[in-house]
């Protein structure tokens, strides 16, 4: 075969090869791109430039750019552009203002303080006779059980025997008094007897005051215990033959349904964005949403939380309902907001990633109230940054990729 015979053919072989070759390239470079995905968009771009110069860097260059870029990642800095970012739909928005807001709190229905009375029998003693059954309404005075105390009986004695003793007392006095008149005893014989009177007529206060305090048992000893608000008897807790001692002695309960209010349990950043007067739109099951006005405010109890009560301008539903409030907080429309999504958990603390224009910087912040898809900050932001938005948490996820590599 002659040289020209031969020339087509390897022309043709080389262009083959050719195009293989760039086939290859292309499929190379797909793979690279789904390969490096959020981490080749996160590199930041000195560790770039420092590649590029390549041979021309020495061993001493190369430690100080990688300790620098391990010392942004360990300060809670992700290196992107804006460019990179708007590629993964991170959203970059501005701090909002506004604030105020609603709060949704857990509570129940339940009574108004003094609505309900734990009625104890005022002495020890045997149970005669039981006046009332769970259910029955009750005014106030009325009697719920009769006991017979020896107690009684005794304290009804000290009353017969101090007023006997006033008697008594008040005669000498009148005698001794008409003696000094006509001038048979000296004045201070008189001022002995006027004091003894006195004295008698203290102590007979004193034991009426005793016998009003354990329901004015009569002489027999038979004490009427009597409920002091009016409603409904919820538990009887005596029958007749009993006999209640002093560690023992509850008769009944009795409760007025009527008096009844809502009790919220609010934690205390969301607390503190309340007042008393604020108003609050309670939901029961199968009723009508409910309008009420904030009365109380408690301080933080031991579970960590303050009860908010509020009174309900209708009729509301049976005592321990469960129900939930929404209430408008009084945080004021210069309060900085931002969407939901933005705040962030970054090692357990609420944080938000600030854009400084090379990357997003995990700053921690308090949040407060939600609303319409925004939370309340209520500090750690100046309101001019520049935060993540939508899909914040690839900044997170990132972040802790980085951390991660650098453990290792």
């Amino acid at each position: 075969m002659t040289p020209f015979d031969r020339r087509p053919g390897s022309t043709g072989g080389r262009q083959l090869d050719k195009r293989r070759l760039i086939g290859g390239a292309a499929a190379l470079v797909l793979a690279v791109g789904a390969g490096f995905g959020l981490a080749r968009l996160t590199a930041p771009a000195a560790p770039d430039a420092h590649a590029e110069q390549g041979e021309h860097t020495d061993e001493h260059g190369d430690e100080q750019g990688d300790e620098h870029a391990e010392g942004e990642g360990a300060e809670g800095f992700v290196p992107l552009s804006a460019e990179a970012a708007e590629r993964l739909e991170i959203g970059i928005v501005a701090v909002g203002r506004g604030g105020g807001g609603e709060l949704t709190l857990p509570g129940r229905v339940s009574l108004i303080p003094g609505a309900e009375a734990s009625v104890d029998s005022p002495l020890a003693g045997v149970v005669i006779a039981v006046h009332v059954g769970p259910g029955d309404r009750v005014a106030p005075g009325a009697v719920l059980a009769t006991i017979r105390s020896p107690d009684g009986a005794a304290s009804r004695a000290d009353v017969d025997a101090a007023s006997a003793t006033v008697d008594a007392a008040l005669a000498a006095e009148r005698r001794d008094r008409s003696l000094f008149d006509q001038g048979w005893i000296a004045e201070s014989r008189l001022d002995v007897t006027v004091a003894q009177a006195r004295q008698a007529e203290a102590d007979l206060r004193a034991a009426r005051a005793r016998v009003a305090t354990w329901g004015s048992p009569g002489a027999d000893g038979r004490v009427a215990v009597r409920t002091p608000i009016g409603g409904i008897v919820t538990a009887v807790s005596v029958t007749p033959g009993q006999f209640l001692h002093e560690e023992a002695q509850q008769v009944a309960s009795v409760s007025d349904a009527r008096r009844v209010e809502l009790a919220f349990e609010a934690p205390p950043q969301a607390a503190g964005q309340l007042r008393v007067g604020n108003s609050l739109t309670a939901i029961a099951p199968g009723t009508e949403p409910i309008s009420a006005v904030i009365t109380a405010i408690a301080p933080v109890n031991e579970a960590g939380v303050v009860v908010v009560r509020a009174r309900a301008s209708g009729a509301l539903p049976a005592v321990g309902t469960v129900v939930s409030a929404r209430l408008a907080s009084s945080s004021g429309s210069g309060a900085l907001t931002v969407p939901l999504d933005a705040v962030q958990s970054v090692e357990g603390v609420p944080s938000v990633f600030v854009f400084t224009g090379e990357g997003f910087r995990a700053t921690p912040v308090v949040t407060g109230a939600t609303s319409g898809g925004a939370i309340e900050i209520v500090s750690g932001l100046d309101g001019d940054e520049r935060i993540a938005g939508a899909n914040a948490f690839l900044l997170k996820a990132e972040l802790g990729r980085g951390e991660a590599e650098h453990a290792h």
